[in-house]
């Protein structure tokens, strides 16, 4: 079965709830409500073979509402077939856990959360996995500054020559041609 195919049962399986389908470069991606994302993806992972749950990162559209948008990508375990879903988030809303379809959701939700404030229901625990625990902000919104904010955390950082410097996997930025550059080209005499 083509991913064409597997798009059109998902379109009968939620009708209007499937919002968008985009086809580029020989890449699919559903845009499908919230409230209906877990049933897509349930549908997906149970009925139309995406064994593999490679990944689920964030969008933040500043100024937008929603705000944010989460984004799956799946694929069949052959992988001959791939499939990206998305779904829009608004700030003072949760995405349901899919962690009860693909083990692997654990480490990608806590990621999603840690960096970006968008949480999940349904979850045992979200616990950091980034930064330390109570850390107030989330670095990969596009209103942290780049400059980072005030900490209490002590710093750890130094200054001091790192160990493995001028070492046979040490890069130089300033090398005058890539394979100067290439930190396996580097010869220690």
């Amino acid at each position: 079965m083509s991913v064409a195919e597997d798009v059109q049962k998902l379109r009968e399986t939620v009708g209007d709830k499937l919002k968008g389908v985009t086809e580029f470069r020989g890449e699919t991606t559903i845009v499908v409500d919230l409230e209906s994302l877990h049933p897509v993806l349930e549908k997906c992972r149970q009925d139309l073979g995406f064994e593999m749950l490679l990944d689920v990162s964030s969008v933040d559209h500043f100024g937008d509402h929603p705000r944010f948008e989460v984004v799956y990508e799946l694929a069949t375990c052959d992988d001959a077939k791939h499939l990206r879903v998305k779904a829009a988030v608004a700030e003072d809303e949760e995405v349901p856990t899919v962690v009860d379809l693909w083990q692997a959701a654990d480490w990608h939700e806590r990621e999603v959360w840690d960096m970006m404030g968008i949480p999940f229901s349904g979850r045992e625990s979200t616990k950091r996995i980034l930064m330390w625990e109570g850390y107030p902000y989330f670095p990969l919104r596009k209103d942290f500054p780049l400059a980072g904010r005030p900490t209490e955390m002590p710093d750890v950082a130094f200054t001091g020559v790192a160990p493995l410097e001028g070492g046979p996997f040490v890069t130089s930025a300033g090398g005058e041609d890539t394979v100067r550059r290439e930190p396996r080209a580097h010869v220690i005499e």
